[in-house]
């Protein structure tokens, strides 16, 4: 009887974790989508207004109190008329996401570590 408890409690504990590695990656995923995406809509809004990519997160105007969230989990570097965009945490970890070349039309995001992003080009 104790060696069928002790398997079902293994067993237990295995999904568990299983499960809860599963959800850290969704949510890592999710988070760094959304900051991902957040900072690059307000990088564009800036250079809208302002004519020019700003030189640093620090320079964005008129941000909300969520924003720092996202714009505190990403690395962001001004490259010449463009930027360079790097996802550094999404919920506690480092995500892996990638998009389609569709969503990178028209973005002045000229690298990054995000899958399906344009190359820095290296003169």
């Amino acid at each position: 009887m104790l060696k069928k408890t002790a398997r079902w409690l293994f067993v237990i504990c295995a999904i568990t974790l299983a499960t809860a590695c599963a959800l850290k990656q969704e949510a890592d995923a999710k988070f760094g989508d959304q900051h991902f995406k957040t900072t690059i809509a307000l990088v564009e809004l800036y250079k809208l207004r302002h004519g020019s990519y700003p030189e640093k997160l620090q320079d964005l105007t008129f941000t909300g109190d969520w924003d720092a969230i996202a714009l505190n989990s990403v690395s962001y570097k001004r490259v010449g008329d463009g930027y360079e965009l790097d996802v550094v945490r999404g919920w506690v970890g480092s995500p892996a996401l990638s998009y389609p070349p569709e969503f990178w039309k028209g973005l002045g995001l000229v690298a990054s570590n995000v899958g399906g992003a344009p190359a820095a080009s290296h003169h």
